[in-house]
């Protein structure tokens, strides 16, 4: 399987759509919220057991080796009930490099759900969460599911913020996915 056959994209206000065929049932989608206001939702298979899957979303401090545009990633400070975690990302558009810079709280419940909000950024708002679940036919395999809301600030379009988001993350939930294949070593 090439890494092609795993990206899907479907149109803006679309249901959930599955790309066919694959292994790795890559299903995203966007809806137009209220204003300017956008949710994305992405989710990917993932032939690794949850707990696998937790331990590689909650090293934060080593996840810009792996997902592409995610230039810096580091916990500022953790309890037992939050981990507050800044992240840069960057990407190069028509020949000029665009930095996001965000300070999210986020709110571990093992092993299913990592709940973030911004509480600093360059986006007036942005927040959702990780959710796991295991794949009813096979305990090895995991479902993994990213949902984010983001209100980007009024000097960009909001439909140029949505269609980084829904790029970046087919991206980077296949970049989860090889790196916990890699990590796994399946074949």
């Amino acid at each position: 399987m090439t890494d092609a056959s795993c990206e899907l994209n479907t149109p803006a206000d679309q249901p959930l759509a599955k790309a066919k065929g694959d292994d790795c049932s890559l299903e995203i989608s966007a809806e137009k919220l209220q204003g300017r206001q956008r949710r994305i939702l992405a989710s990917i298979l993932i032939p690794c057991p949850i707990e696998q899957v937790w331990q590689i979303l909650t090293d934060y401090d080593n996840l810009a080796d792996f997902i592409p545009n995610l230039t810096v990633s580091r916990r500022l400070e953790s309890t037992e009930s939050m981990t507050l975690l800044e992240q840069i990302g960057s990407q190069c558009f028509l020949n000029i490099q665009f930095c996001a810079r965000v300070v999210l709280k986020m709110a571990e419940q093992f092993p299913n759900r990592i709940g973030f909000t911004m509480i600093e950024g360059d986006f007036k708002a942005f927040e959702g969460a990780w959710r796991l679940e295991p794949e009813q036919a096979l305990e090895s395999r995991t479902r993994l599911t990213y949902e984010v809301t983001v209100c980007p600030p009024r000097t960009i379009p909001a439909i140029l913020i949505e269609r980084h988001l829904r790029n970046d993350l087919t991206q980077n939930l296949r970049a989860i996915r090889q790196y916990a294949i890699a990590s796994a070593g399946v074949a």
